[in-house]
């Protein structure tokens, strides 16, 4: 209600200065015609009393000429009322520049709410942040379930080109775990093949019995599978139960990628953008750029950045430079005290790559958790602070630093 309040007094206030001119147009114009009509009528008297005797021949020339100026002064205001109206006579102009007064109101009140009705949100409150947070609890508290999401997905398609023993195979492993629920083997096997066959809800249900079977030593590689294939059979949607995966996984390894990346994902989901982007900027910057998370999340955090507020720019892909294979492959051959020295010269060129030539941000994160990796933490902390100056501002690149600053144990 408050809302209309101030919207419509500001309506009126533009209104009015829309209109002002035009009425004020209108009644100079009346006003003008009718000191005209009175100094003619005026001159029809002089010219009455002249012919009667009332006044000699000098009195009416005086009176005619002070009566004449002041009706040439009335014409030009008038005129000057009147300018750019229509022909037709001061009162049909009057009429006119009032009616073009009640037009132009009437457009400005109907595009204004025309206008808001097709870019605004009519009757929707206002949503301070501590409303916002809860809402998205509240999202988050009340979302679907798994068997719900998977039960709105289309059916796994039937398979084609698939040799029909090997279809026949898998039905003999699906009725094997059927009699023997507690042989890991084969729902581990029968997880693969529904996965390869593309019914995920299948394939979730039986890693799910393994990851039961498996209990307290379940691996945390096994509950990301689980995760990996809960979120498929749903579309991409993060349930409630797949978020009690990830949370046990993150629960057995805090730093694990996947788990964090789905994490980051839920959030998104529910509206918590800016948890999100959070969770996705410290692990784009942590993470190889062949990762398999990293592709979905340089093409979903620039949404999340914009929608939690945040200046931020995507690090360009592959900017920090790793070893080739024919460094990996010599390394296997080396010595502890070589493939040491090794690292020593990697970590060597990029500090002086930085120094002389700068980087991005995800060159200077490496760069510090290679040190603190080194045990070079006052070098690393030196780094960091400097890293700290080149970008300052960059909120970005803030989130990157301090992130690997925390991995090296840095900073809190």
């Amino acid at each position: 209600m408050i809302f209309w309040v101030i919207a419509g007094l500001i309506c009126l206030a533009v209104c009015s200065a829309v209109l002002a001119p035009l009425w004020r147009g209108a009644e100079s114009t009346q006003a003008g015609a009718a000191d005209i009509a009175v100094y003619r009528d005026q001159l029809d008297a002089v010219a009455r009393d002249l012919e009667r005797g009332i006044v000699t021949e000098e009195e009416a020339a005086r009176l005619r000429l002070e009566i004449e100026r002041r009706l040439l002064e009335a014409d030009r205001r008038a005129t000057e009322a009147s300018a750019g109206a229509p022909q037709g006579g001061a009162p049909a102009r009057g009429r006119q520049s009032r009616g073009a007064a009640l037009a132009a109101f009437a457009l400005v009140l109907c595009s204004s709410f025309a206008l808001y009705w097709g870019l605004g949100a009519p009757g929707y409150p206002d949503l301070p942040l501590k409303l916002r947070h809860a809402a998205s609890e509240q999202a988050r508290t009340e979302r679907p379930g798994q068997a719900a999401a998977e039960a709105g997905m289309p059916p796994a398609p039937v398979p084609e080109g698939i040799d029909p023993e090997v279809l026949d195979l898998i039905a003999q492993l699906r009725q094997a775990v059927v009699e023997n629920p507690e042989n890991p083997r084969g729902l581990e096997l029968l997880a693969q093949y529904e996965a390869q066959l593309g019914d995920f809800a299948a394939s979730a249900a039986a890693q799910a019995q393994l990851v039961q079977l498996r209990g307290e030593d379940v691996s945390t590689v096994e509950l990301a599978g689980l995760a990996d294939l809960m979120v498929l059979a749903a579309g991409g949607y993060v349930s409630p139960e797949a978020e009690a995966v990830v949370n046990a996984i993150l629960a057995k390894e805090p730093a694990h990628p996947t788990a964090r990346y789905y994490i980051g994902l839920m959030n998104a989901q529910i509206g918590r953008h800016d948890l999100a982007f959070n969770i996705w900027a410290r692990l784009l910057a942590e993470s190889d750029p062949e990762a398999a998370w990293v592709p979905p999340i340089r093409g979903q955090i620039m949404e999340q950045a914009i929608r939690a507020g945040v200046d931020y720019e995507l690090p360009p892909l592959g900017s920090a430079p790793g070893p080739s294979a024919a460094d990996v492959e010599a390394a296997g051959e080396m010595s502890a005290g070589e493939r040491m020295e090794m690292i020593e010269g990697m970590v060597s060129s990029l500090s002086e790559r930085l120094a002389d030539e700068g980087g991005p941000p995800a060159d200077w994160a490496r760069l510090i958790r290679s040190l603190a990796v080194l045990g070079r933490h006052d070098q690393a902390r030196v780094v960091y602070e400097e890293a700290l100056v080149v970008f300052e501002g960059d909120s970005a690149a803030g989130v990157m630093l301090l992130s690997a600053a925390q991995a090296a144990r840095i900073a809190e």
